[in-house]
């Protein structure tokens, strides 16, 4: 808390390049809305599948919000984001609209796929989001396949691939690195290490204790980021886009987060001990880190706060709404989506 606290100081003042704050009162307060609006979603879809209205596997976002929110502070329009099947955050963030992913994840016609895809596989190329996906790992070559058409068109975008710990070691990441750096790719790897790959411990499964190091074979930077500060987040993204952005190739960054539910609804979680989730909560929670901020460094009141919690918890409900309301899709979409169609 006092490292943070000391960047809201630093924020408030001029910032080393210029006269221009670092972080501003309208950009904390956006990185707490958004972050309050994927908390309350992710606990709604939490509540909807304990309803029996959400089928299939569903994967909570409840703990990491400040990766993703932080993340997204640094991207410009045309930017692209990829990740994996605990994704329902990386949507809002990307600013799809919370009716669509609700109702996807009920499979309404009304979803973003149309009811086909459920939680894992959404997609808005319009947002720049090319997908949940729900192999392990299977996107972080699509991730630099999509940096790959931005170097080749020479557009100046940056592909924001995100994968968990469990998926960091396996064959496929580090064949996407090592492409990434040999065509300096305008790549940015985040490794969202919530310390449990499904059940097990980051510890017992990865011999490396740094996995920031993990693109050093191949010189990418890389660096480990206290992923419950959004500002902390924010700071490290806007230093992998600058370098991705003038064209010195990927860079990698290690997210030290957390998750407070299961890896999945069916994961009772016994692996870990209650009192590890409280303590996580009570002392390091994004959301009630902005929170306090805001009201301790940058002079909010009760009254504003109140009126973005009223303004998410309206946002959530209608969603709940819609996705309970909006048609299940026709027989005939089972037709639609599968090939692509020729005008020729």
């Amino acid at each position: 808390m006092a490292e943070t606290a000391a960047r809201a100081a630093r924020g408030k003042g001029a910032s080393k390049g210029g006269s221009q704050p670092a972080v501003s009162k309208d950009l904390l307060t956006r990185a707490y809305r958004d972050m309050l609006l994927i908390r309350r979603f992710e606990e709604k879809a939490g509540q909807l599948y304990g309803m029996g209205l959400i089928g299939g596997f569903c994967h909570l976002y409840i703990g990491q919000e400040a990766v993703v929110v932080g993340m997204q502070l640094c991207l410009k329009p045309g930017d692209e984001v990829i990740t994996s099947y605990r994704d329902h955050g990386h949507m809002l963030a990307t600013g799809m609209e919370a009716r669509g992913v609700m109702a996807e994840l009920t499979g309404r016609i009304g979803g973003y796929s149309k009811g086909k895809g459920g939680s894992m596989h959404m997609f808005s190329r319009e947002k720049g989001f090319y997908g949940g996906h729900g192999i392990v790992g299977a996107q972080v070559s699509l991730g630099a396949g999509l940096a790959f058409a931005n170097w080749y068109r020479e557009d100046g975008a940056v592909a924001v691939t995100y994968f968990g710990e469990g998926a960091s070691n396996q064959g496929q990441v580090f064949e996407s690195l090592n492409l990434a750096a040999l065509f300096k790719l305008p790549c940015i790897f985040v490794i969202e290490n919530n310390k449990y790959g499904m059940g097990t411990s980051v510890e017992r499964a990865s011999a490396s204790r740094d996995l920031s190091k993990n693109g050093a074979p191949w010189g990418i930077p890389g660096e480990q980021v206290n992923g419950m500060d959004v500002l902390a987040v924010k700071e490290a993204g806007e230093r992998a886009v600058a370098h991705c952005r003038a064209g010195n190739g990927p860079y990698l960054l290690e997210m030290k987060t957390y998750r407070y539910r299961g890896h999945s609804m069916s994961d009772p979680a016994k692996y870990r001990t209650r009192e590890e989730v409280q303590k996580m909560r009570e002392q390091n929670d994004c959301i009630e880190t902005a929170r306090k901020m805001l009201l301790e460094q940058f002079g909010a009141s009760e009254a504003e706060l109140k009126v973005i919690d009223d303004e998410v918890k309206a946002i959530v409900q209608d969603s709940a709404e819609f996705a309970q309301t909006s048609p299940e899709p026709d027989e005939s979409e089972l037709w639609t989506d599968v090939l692509v169609e020729s005008k020729a």
